[in-house]
């Protein structure tokens, strides 16, 4: 139906007389409701097509919540606690392993390059220290240590050692410091092949734990006598 000079269709159907009714069939009222109502007057708070997008979306969003909340033991609150538990294991296994490597590496050599004595060493760490580049400073002053056991025959020069190896057996004969001695080949291990940050505290611990050492009188090994210099 359509408007004819200014008149609806509703408008010519009921107005027949003034005096005499007017019976409208049910197709033909459909039809005049239908063009009443096409009126764009009707229509001008109705929600854009992207408002109506966004309300079928959260819609969504709600039923899709309700559902998971039912099954979650306890109801929402149950499901909300789940998430935390979630996201507390997420975030103890990230700070444990530090960010992902594309590919894991294989645990390398605690030495690699030219050899360089304990006071090269020690000297390298203290420079990368003060630039506060803290991995290279903990790298290098783990390496000192070892090289320090190695001048003083505590450890046997092997190139191919690794720092935890390197902590195990050292901490054989030192058994006070062997907890630390393993300690500092663990953040050796997370710093070069972890991808885990250094800092200030990680590398001071190294450098007391060095100095602790150098004064630290070994346990003989089984059947030996170690000549301390």
């Amino acid at each position: 139906m359509t408007r004819t000079g200014g008149t609806t269709t509703a408008q010519r159907l009921v107005r027949a007389a003034d005096d005499v009714p007017v019976d409208i069939s049910r197709i033909p009222a459909r039809e005049a409701a239908q063009d009443e109502l096409s009126d764009p007057m009707y229509h001008e708070q109705d929600p854009n097509l992207l408002e109506r997008a966004f309300d079928r979306f959260w819609d969504w969003v709600g039923g899709l919540f309700e559902g998971v909340a039912g099954a979650a033991p306890g109801g929402p609150l149950g499901l909300v606690v789940i998430v935390l538990v979630v996201l507390a294991l997420a975030a103890a296994l990230w700070w444990r392993l530090g960010t992902p490597q594309r590919a894991p590496r294989p645990e390398e050599a605690l030495f690699g390059g030219p050899v360089r004595s304990t006071e090269a060493h020690r000297a390298a760490a203290k420079a990368h220290a003060d630039a506060h580049r803290w991995a290279e400073a903990v790298q290098e002053h783990m390496r000192a240590l070892v090289r320090a056991l190695e001048d003083r025959a505590l450890l046997d020069p092997r190139p191919g050692r690794t720092a935890d190896e390197a902590a195990a057996d050292a901490g054989r004969l030192l058994p006070a410091h062997a907890s630390r001695l393993r300690a500092a080949a663990r953040t050796f291990d997370d710093v070069t092949y972890g991808g885990r940050p250094a800092d200030e505290a990680a590398y001071r611990r190294l450098r007391a734990l060095d100095q602790e050492i150098e004064a630290a009188k070994p346990l003989p090994a089984a059947g030996t006598a170690v000549e301390v210099s």
